[in-house]
């Protein structure tokens, strides 16, 4: 049946070795080092100014750990997996940490860094438009090989703005998504195949499509033992959403994407085939000036009747709002008056020319709105013109955060996404709530989705009002159908968000899946769901 899994032990010949090292473990750091060095040539070290540059993420979470492993195969990472496993340990598995909510940062115990695996080397295969991958190499690295390997003809369309940095792992364990809107735009859609390492270490191979709980459950043959898995199956809304593992109240979850998002609580990812998609000839990319904010969502609502609810049929429409002209280098470039809002679009181009989809795109404009001119619309195909736009893009957080820093306060950044229905809704009364807060703020992202942060710059004074009214933001996105978290995930940072969003009802699914998993919680414990052991 196709919720009956079976996992393997790919080390068994080790069995006795890692049993001997328990039945003496007495908690020593430096002899667990010594015993994956000098049994299994397994890089380790108990080194704390080693092990510091690998604790800290994006997030600047409190961290903490005893030792770092640097495995290079997937026996390696089994060894170390049943050894902790074995010895009671808390792992926790360290990417690119380019994640902003802490999922990355241990609180006790191991780090199992993914930067020596490498292995398998990338494979494409043309015909069947997939690529095989290893966990620990830059997704840019992997988008950059397969153009190669193609020849330009295929692409993986998944480009988080941290792809330069984040490790392909790191995307598969959150989610992560890019600039293109909709399913397509996140990478859950185009996982074909994964190997995985249970909390235990045991294998698993897994195919899309080829495990289906059934009345929400899966059933798990490991070292002997049926294991009963029941599936979380609490309400998840379909939009962009990477709050927490994938859910269904219909029982049935492809295991596959019960593991992409789920943020390794469920097991270490240790290899993936990625579908691929042909690469289009070129793009048009243009920039259009817009009156107002509501003028903006118009917009979106109109391509997304006329594109038949498929808003991949543009690689981005993003949104520069409120206050973006404040943060923005060259925004003269961009804009004639300061009460403008801007939209970036990215049309893909398979069979026209630059100039023939250039006029058909101003025909679809003024179709949406006959006063637009030729003039409110910039064709940024041009090098220069190209360049000073993605100079002016990139210069807001930077330009905001120098602002952060000279008021001495935080910087507090929100993910959350609420339905297209009720987007006008949640944005005009988040701009009320700050306004009549005086909050320094601006917004920007990627409308597409319906998916737009808030960045709030708040004065040291105001720190705890921004806090509060960040709580405020996540509660009504909750309450018009929306989630906190579209890209960032949860981490250890936003568990309470996940619980504001979902109820204890979820908490505690996740936490019985898990508990059937890794009874003691040692595999990155603490994300999505708190330890409370």
């Amino acid at each position: 049946m196709k919720n009956h899994i079976k996992s393997k032990n790919i080390v068994a010949d080790s069995l006795d070795l890692i049993s001997d090292f328990f039945k003496n473990w007495d908690n020593n750091y430096i002899s667990l080092s010594d015993f994956f060095n000098n049994t299994f040539n397994i890089s380790s070290t108990v080194d704390q100014d080693i092990i510091d540059s690998y604790k800290f993420d994006w997030s600047n979470l409190p961290a903490n750990a005893s030792i770092l492993t640097r495995p290079k195969s997937i026996k390696e990472c089994s060894i170390i997996l049943k050894t902790c496993y074995k010895c009671n340990i808390p792992i926790t598995v360290s990417a690119g940490r380019t994640n902003l909510t802490g999922s990355a940062t241990p609180e006790e115990g191991l780090i199992l860094s993914t930067v020596l695996l490498t292995e398998p080397e990338i494979e494409l295969d043309i015909n069947n438009k997939h690529v095989l991958s290893s966990m620990g190499i830059p997704l840019e690295v992997l988008r950059n090989k397969i153009l190669e390997l193609s020849n330009q003809n295929l692409f993986y369309p998944v480009n988080p703005t941290s792809r330069n940095d984040a490790f392909v792992g790191g995307t598969l364990s959150c989610n992560a998504s890019g600039f293109i809107p909709g399913d397509k735009g996140a990478t859950r859609y185009w996982v074909k195949e994964i190997e995985l390492l249970l909390p235990n270490g045991n294998y698993l191979l897994i195919r899309k499509g080829q495990y289906i709980s059934i009345g929400s459950k899966f059933f798990l043959e490991d070292d002997n033992d049926i294991i009963e898995l029941p599936i979380p199956n609490y309400r998840r809304p379909k939009i962009k959403n990477a709050s927490g593992p994938f859910s269904s109240d219909k029982g049935e979850i492809d295991l596959i994407d019960l593991i992409i998002g789920s943020e390794g609580i469920f097991g270490l990812i240790v290899s993936c085939k990625l579908n691929l998609l042909s690469r289009p000839k070129k793009y048009l990319d243009l920039f259009l000036k817009l009156e107002s904010e509501n003028q903006a969502i118009d917009l979106y609502h109109y391509l997304y009747n006329k594109f038949d609810k498929d808003m991949s049929k543009v690689f981005a429409l993003e949104y520069f709002g409120y206050n973006c002209q404040k943060y923005m280098n060259h925004k003269d470039f961009l804009f004639n008056s300061n009460n403008q809002v801007g939209l970036y679009i990215k049309v893909p181009i398979y069979n026209s020319t630059i100039n023939d989809k250039s006029f058909e795109w101003f025909k679809i404009l003024k179709s949406f709105n006959k006063n637009i001119k030729p003039e409110d619309v910039i064709v940024l195909n041009d090098k220069k013109n190209m360049e000073l736009f993605f100079e002016a893009r990139h210069s807001i957080p930077d330009n905001a955060l120098i602002k952060t820093k000279e008021l001495g306060g935080i910087s507090i950044i929100t993910d959350t996404i609420v339905p297209p229905e009720n987007y006008k809704k949640y944005l005009s009364k988040v701009h009320r709530l700050l306004e009549s807060e005086e909050i320094e703020y601006l917004l920007f992202g990627h409308l597409g989705d319906c998916h737009l942060h808030f960045h709030l710059i708040p004065e040291k004074n105001q720190e705890k009002k921004a806090i509060s009214i960040y709580n405020l933001l996540i509660d009504y996105a909750s309450e018009l159908g929306g989630v906190y978290s579209a890209e960032h995930g949860t981490g250890k940072r936003k568990r309470l968000d996940f619980k504001k969003c979902y109820g204890g009802k979820a908490v505690r699914m996740i936490s019985n899946l898990k508990s059937k998993l890794d009874p003691n919680f040692l595999l990155n414990r603490g994300n999505v769901i708190a330890y409370d052991h």
